[in-house]
């Protein structure tokens, strides 16, 4: 099959599960006989305007992206207005790129929205409302819908009053092959681990509140860069703890796939989330997480593995709770039940949507 991906960005954008699963299914849909396309807008104009990597062909487009929103881009709008694919998978509801998506020839249209609902800006939040009656409309359009989460699809439902059984539940991927080739590291401290883009909604400031109510041997793990970086270094400085926190702005995959497994607790204390990949790759490494009870969080917590604290943050309930967590000898058993369920190797996340690509006959009958 001829596969176009439409998303925001790609390749150089940063940490994201917008940008981790685009990457992952182009990539294993090559590996699997197809032609994949991506087109893309260039965060900063840093990247080649045509490329290929891993067998994918990459096409970046200029864009205007105040507050690193809206990915407007005229150019990819005139070049989606003119190509013809036999199936288009656009992704990420919040941005231009998808609803242009509507134009271009194709014999199968696919959405991934990755919607959490909320947990932007202000000002990015607001376009999800100016968005809404386009929304609607592009979302109609679709073959199918496909969400990470449960979720999600209720989300979609309620929103837009969509049928549920135009849109499918596939989780997200994780590199499952390549944890198994690693092996974690001793080390003389306490990890708490933290990757995302760091935005105010990811919750990492918290982290850093409450560390000096930890014992002194834990070590704040910081993966990911973004607007807070700057913030969240001097708010460390202040509080007299730089020595105990670990910023890591940028590191490759296998590097952070390590830090998943070397640490002792994942934190993830967003407010809205359509998945929560990070969660994913956490259990993953068999590590224990603390997240929000909120959003497509809350579906992680099992008070075995995953445990939930609930807004606004109370800092001594998180302190109680991380250190509990420490000192608590999980078994390691207990992290396999979500491998085959709600984490999934991105080969076998390939394959079923494959199945999306090609499926010909009602959704109401659609099985993996």
């Amino acid at each position: 099959m001829r596969i176009l991906q439409v998303c925001p960005h790609f390749y150089g954008g940063g940490i994201g599960g917008v940008v981790e699963y685009v990457k992952n299914i182009s990539e294993g849909l090559v590996r699997n006989g197809h032609e994949v396309t991506v087109f893309s807008t260039d965060p900063r104009k840093n990247f080649p305007r045509y490329e290929i990597i891993n067998g994918v062909t990459v096409e970046r487009f200029k864009r205007l992206a105040p507050n690193r929103a809206y990915f407007f881009s005229m150019d990819m709008l005139i070049r989606l207005h003119k190509v013809d694919f036999d199936v288009v998978h656009a992704h990420c509801y919040t941005a231009f790129p998808l609803h242009f998506s509507v134009l271009t020839k194709r014999d199968k249209y696919v959405i991934s929205t990755h919607f959490g609902g909320g947990g932007l800006s202000a000002f990015r939040n607001s376009l999800v409302k100016l968005f809404k009656p386009l929304g609607k409309k592009t979302l109609e359009k679709a073959d199918v819908i496909v969400a990470v989460s449960e979720y999600e699809k209720k989300l979609l439902c309620r929103q837009f009053k969509l049928n549920p059984n135009k849109i499918l539940v596939i989780p997200c991927g994780v590199n499952l092959t390549e944890l198994k080739n690693l092996k974690k590291q001793k080390r003389n401290f306490s990890s708490i681990l933290h990757v995302s883009r760091l935005d105010s909604n990811k919750g990492v400031h918290y982290l850093i509140e409450v560390l000096p109510k930890l014992r002194k041997d834990v070590v704040l793990e910081i993966v990911g860069r973004g607007p807070m970086l700057n913030f969240l270094e001097k708010r460390a400085k202040n509080l007299g703890i730089s020595d105990r926190v670990r910023f890591y702005p940028s590191l490759p995959k296998k590097d952070i796939l390590q830090k998943y497994l070397d640490a002792d607790l994942f934190v993830l204390l967003s407010q809205y989330e359509s998945y929560g990949l990070v969660v994913a790759e956490a259990l993953a490494a068999g590590v224990p997480c603390i997240v929000t009870n909120s959003s497509a969080l809350s579906e992680w917590i099992d008070d075995e593995t995953v445990f939930g604290i609930s807004f606004p943050i109370n800092l001594r309930d998180l302190a109680k709770l991380i250190n509990n967590i420490l000192d608590k000898n999980i078994d390691k058993r207990l992290f396999k039940k979500w491998i085959g369920t709600k984490i999934l190797d991105w080969s076998e996340v390939v394959k079923r949507l494959e199945k999306v690509y090609q499926f010909k006959n009602d959704l109401d009958e659609f099985k993996f």
